[in-house]
């Protein structure tokens, strides 16, 4: 499995289809995550699509696991979220997306950790549903420790990075917890160059890269990125 490497900054792109992961591997990327119906801010994929887009390309795919609108899961989308876990690794996912929270806000530890389980060692994503949680300090505390969990994406508000960017320079407890913090939510170019001067070199752009979500993704588009990225 490919693991990009820690040191160099890592450019992940939204792909919703074949090409867009194809024209993101062009432009440089590191990284792919694979969504569905990004009009519902992104749900998992069929894994047929899984399995092509692992054909077409030699980069790391990280597969999103969330089949409802927001970021709760009863019992029952729970059992439907650990099948579809397991069809998806059939399909050849080996890296994930995820992350829960209860009704009040607090990260679902226990909803999380049931898909940990089954996504069996893989490294995974928790989503920004850390940027919806009632209490940042607490949810951020809560993700510590969790088994294969190496990265946050993050854009430090719900609003999104022109919001979150200062209070993500003013947070380091996830250096000392040894997590990757990926940046996303709204991303644009101007928002690079300050993330990379307090230390945040991973970014997360699905619109950027592409004219509308009805249109694919633009390699030059993220070429660009990925020059401005590595400047």
């Amino acid at each position: 499995m490919t693991v990009s490497s820690p040191q160099r900054g890592l450019l992940e792109i939204i792909a919703l289809t074949v090409a867009d992961a194809v024209a993101a591997q062009q432009g440089g990327a590191d990284r792919i995550e694979v969504v569905a119906q990004m009009d519902r801010d992104g749900l998992t994929p069929d894994p047929r699509l899984v399995a092509e887009m692992r054909a077409a390309v030699d980069i790391p795919l990280r597969v999103m696991v969330r089949t409802t609108d927001g970021f709760t899961a009863d019992a029952d989308q729970l059992a439907d979220l650990i099948t579809t876990v397991g069809e998806l690794r059939d399909a050849g996912a080996q890296e994930f997306v995820l992350g829960f929270l209860t009704p009040t806000g607090e990260v679902d530890l226990a909803a999380t950790r049931a898909v940990v389980e089954a996504i069996d060692g893989s490294p995974w994503t928790f989503h920004r549903a850390v940027d919806h949680a009632a209490d940042a300090e607490q949810a951020w505390a809560a993700l510590r420790g969790l088994p294969g969990l190496d990265t946050v994406l993050t854009a430090g508000s719900a609003q999104g990075l022109d919001t979150g960017l200062p209070r993500l320079a003013a947070r380091d407890d996830w250096r000392d917890a040894g997590i990757r913090l990926l940046a996303g939510g709204g991303l644009k170019h101007a928002h690079v160059p300050g993330l990379r001067s307090i230390g945040v070199n991973a970014i997360h752009a699905g619109g950027l890269v592409r004219d509308s979500w009805q249109t694919p993704v633009a390699a030059d588009q993220v070429r660009t990125l990925r020059e401005l990225l590595d400047a």
